[in-house]
Order: C-alpha cells, then sequence, then structure tokens
C-alpha cells in the first residue's frame, strides 16, 4: 500500500480524498491523524457537492460490515468501479484496512462490490460458484437477487447516502432493515436516520440547495438526518425505500418519479425509467423509456390501470441499453437527453420509430390537446 503521510488540506483542516493519488491510503492516514475527511459527491442531482465526515464514521462500522458479508483474513475482493463513487471508496478501505486482497478479475474474487447494471452485466458472465456480492448505489430487484441466488452466489443490498452512510441492510431492496446501531424514523412520508455513520456536514456551491437535513431532538439530543429520500418503514421491521423526491410538474400537478417507476416495473421484463419532456402548454410531460420490446402493451395497459391521469407516461421510447455514469449508476442525466431528442413534440404528423404515433399518445391523454393536467388549470409559459 502506497505511504500519504500528507495528503491535501484545503485550508479548513479536512482532508480532500478526491484530490489524493491514492483517497484509500490517505483516508487511511487521516484516521491515523485524527483528521475529518471530504468527499465530492454529485448524488443523483448531477450537482457536485462535498460531503465532510470523521473517519470514524466509516471504520468503527467495519466490523459490522465485514461480519455480514462474512469477510476474513484470506479473502479477495474485486471493485471494479471507479474510488470516485463513496460505495467504491469505502468497500476498497474496509478490504485493505482488514488486509484483504485487491483482484483486477472477478475469476479469482471471493467477494465483488457492485451496482444493480453491475451485476446484471456480470450475470452474463463467468465468475466463481461461491461470490459473495454486495450491491448498493440503486435500488436491488428482486428477481435480479434471484438470478444471482440461482448461480451460487450469496447477495446483500444496502441503502444508504454519501451524507448518511449505512441506513438499511438486506438481501434486496423489499428486504432491507435498518443497519446496525441506525434508527429510522418515516416522517410525512420522508426518510429520517440517527446513527454513528451520519456526516458531519456538506458543503454545496453557493446558490445551490443542500441535499442534507439535519434536526436535532430537543429531549435526547440525537441528531436526525436525511437527503430527501421517501419510503415506508413497515410494522415488520422492514424499510420500503421509495427514491428521493424527484418529481416532474405537469401543468400544475406534481407527479413523484419513483412512484410511477414503482408501478411501472412491476409490468416490465425490462428495464424502464421516467423522465420529463418539455411540453409548451404544460412545462413537461412524462415520457418512459424501456430496454424491452415486448414490454410496450403491458406498460401502457398498468399505467391506464393504477395511474393516475397525471402519471401517465404520454411518451414511450426504447432504447437497447440505459446509459451508465463512470460510477455504474443509471445516467438519468442522459435519459432525458436521449428521450427530448427522440421524441417528436406533440403535433408532428409522424410517428418516431419505437414509439407509439402522436396520434395515438394524444388519444391516450387529452391534456395533450386541451392543455390542462386534469387536476389544476396550467398557467404558466413555456420552458
Amino acid at each position: 500500500m502506497k505511504q500519504h503521510l500528507s495528503p491535501p488540506d484545503r485550508g479548513d483542516g479536512v482532508t480532500a480524498l478526491d484530490d489524493c493519488a491514492d483517497p484509500v491510503a490517505a483516508f487511511l492516514a487521516a484516521h491515523n491523524n485524527g483528521r475529518l475527511i471530504s468527499i465530492r459527491t454529485s448524488g443523483t442531482t448531477g450537482h457536485p457537492r462535498r460531503v465532510v465526515r470523521t473517519t470514524a464514521s466509516w471504520v468503527d462500522s467495519f466490523p459490522a460490515v465485514a461480519e455480514l458479508i462474512g469477510l476474513q483474513p484470506g479473502s479477495r475482493a474485486w471493485i471494479p468501479g471507479p474510488l470516485t463513487a463513496t460505495m467504491n471508496l469505502y468497500a476498497a478501505a474496509l478490504v485493505t484496512y482488514y488486509g484483504v486482497s485487491l483482484v483486477a478479475e472477478c475469476d479469482s474474487a471471493t467477494h465483488a462490490f457492485l451496482t444493480p447494471a453491475g451485476l446484471k452485466a456480470l450475470l452474463e458472465q463467468s465468475a466463481p460458484r461461491d461470490l459473495r456480492i454486495v450491491v448498493a448505489g440503486d435500488r436491488l430487484r428482486p428477481e435480479l437477487a434471484d438470478r444471482a441466488e440461482a448461480r451460487g452466489w450469496r447477495v446483500s443490498h444496502y441503502y444508504g447516502a454519501a451524507q448518511l452512510s449505512f441506513v438499511a441492510w438486506g438481501r434486496d431492496a423489499t428486504r432491507l432493515r435498518p443497519f446496525p446501531k441506525a434508527k429510522v424514523r418515516v416522517s410525512g412520508g420522508q426518510l429520517w436516520v440517527s446513527s454513528p455513520w451520519l456526516c458531519e456536514r456538506e458543503l454545496v456551491p453557493a446558490g445551490m440547495q443542500p441535499s442534507l437535513a439535519v434536526e436535532v431532538d430537543s429531549e435526547t439530543g440525537c441528531r436526525w438526518a436525511s437527503v430527501g429520500d421517501r419510503g415506508e418503514l413497515r410494522p415488520d421491521g422492514r424499510l420500503l425505500v421509495a427514491g428521493r423526491m424527484d418529481v416532474i410538474l405537469v401543468g400544475g400537478a406534481t407527479v413523484l418519479i419513483s412512484e410511477v417507476e414503482a408501478a411501472l416495473r412491476k409490468a416490465a421484463q425490462g428495464q424502464v425509467y421516467v423522465v420529463a419532456t418539455p411540453h409548451r402548454r404544460l412545462g413537461s410531460i412524462v415520457a418512459a423509456v424501456f430496454t424491452e420490446p415486448t414490454d410496450l402493451p403491458g406498460l401502457q395497459g398498468r399505467a391506464r390501470t393504477v395511474l393516475d391521469r397525471h402519471q401517465r407516461p404520454v411518451r414511450w421510447l426504447r432504447v437497447p441499453a440505459v446509459p451508465i455514469t463512470s460510477a455504474g449508476k443509471v445516467d438519468r442525466n442522459a435519459l432525458a437527453a436521449l428521450a427530448a431528442e427522440r421524441i417528436q413534440p406533440p403535433g408532428s404528423s409522424h410517428p418516431l420509430q419505437n414509439l407509439g404515433s402522436t396520434a395515438e399518445s394524444s388519444a391516450a391523454d387529452p391534456r395533450i390537446a386541451s392543455g390542462s393536467s386534469g387536476t389544476t388549470p396550467f398557467a404558466g409559459g413555456e420552458t
């Protein structure tokens, strides 16, 4: 391991790991020296921001994670994603701390740290049968976990955020339970967590709103934090996470993207994501991007059945594969740009390839003709 005894300091007494040639060595040096660290992250908003935390907020969670995934001194870890992603940096720090070897190929690994997209790709390749896989960075659907377990792999999944670190752990997104020493509550549909794993603060560029919200319980002194994710804490202790409070405003009506995606995915064999596309009267309309050609009838049928009128996609775009960021997550910004480029504006007389015609879409959703959301009058200009 490289020695990095004097990691970069931005002048505020905080070690900036993204400035380091070897961020893992810099993390361990900061831990030995009792220094705070900062990690640059863009989250899902696409805007750079920096999280400041103690090294203990990671290191003290190492024993719990090592036990959950069966990490041993003789283990060999495969972390294919870049260390600029917080989940990968944590994994690399964890295995280095325990003296576990990092390997360049999955064939020689005992443990793999992946996003759901990375797991899906690995399922098309050869890999050791007794592999332990840790999946994070996005929701792990139970069907994907089933496929992995059918290969003989042992799957773990966790929900967290750069600001919160670990919040919940389980086999897949439907079986998450609070991580050790994490207390979770839901207020107004929004998830809040109190734990030793929280960051100290979040630094954002001028003019930007922070993702992190913090409240202190006046009676107990407990610090509670949220990044705006929505979810539900079930009576049996399971935590169901709906995702960030990303919305589409359709003529005065608010559409929560995560709710629409959750509804549509129950009718999809492939992948499906929801994005906003511009509309000159409504401001935005809902579009669905999907990968499996045969899914379209079922997706449209489910949308008509379970979604309110303002939630239903009125444009459908098929792509052979969804774009992925360098961190291995679905690139929603690229999806939105692709949809805006390939989906013709309402009123066009030429149907797009892989799309239903404009007339068919408009017939399914009369808002396009009326310029109304069906809930409140539209009183805005063009976007």
